[in-house]
């Protein structure tokens, strides 16, 4: 039963730190974001494993953690103010060519990193070319541009 506390207070620190920290992508990691992931895991295994390496311990663990993974799915489909809270909401970064400068700071992006997604995604190379960019949930920047 320990192991369940465990695993479940992890999962639960783990995801009020990754909301805290903001939404980038895998492709916005940079070498030294890579090293702190491995470091993370590794003292979050220590932690949720204590002094029991068992085969048995790891499974209850693994099981655990999609358990509560699973269950919060559930959640936020019933209640979308949970989702909003787990998940969070889009962020508008640029409105008809104009940046929010506080949104791009308070999502730990820099303009270079919205327009290198208004390049790839529409042949965007201008910000007054942009009539919306958009922080989604999940990490990506949607690039609408002006018609």
């Amino acid at each position: 039963m320990e192991s369940v506390i465990r695993g479940l207070a992890i999962y639960f620190v783990l995801l009020v730190i990754i909301r805290l920290s903001g939404r980038r992508t895998l492709a916005q990691m940079t070498p030294f974001d890579l090293v702190i992931l491995l470091v993370i895991s590794e003292t979050t295994q220590q932690a949720m494993l204590g002094d029991d390496f068992s085969i048995t311990n790891a499974i209850v663990l693994i099981l655990t953690l999609f358990l509560a993974d699973i269950l919060l799915s559930y959640l936020k489909s019933w209640s979308p103010l949970a989702g909003k809270v787990i998940d969070g909401v889009p962020t508008i970064l640029i409105t008809n060519g104009v940046a929010d400068q506080e949104a791009l700071r308070g999502c730990r992006l820099q303009i270079e990193d919205v327009l290198e997604a208004a390049r790839n995604q529409q042949g965007v190379e201008s910000v007054k070319d942009i009539r919306f960019a958009i922080l989604e949930v999940s990490g990506a920047i949607s690039i609408i541009k002006n018609q």
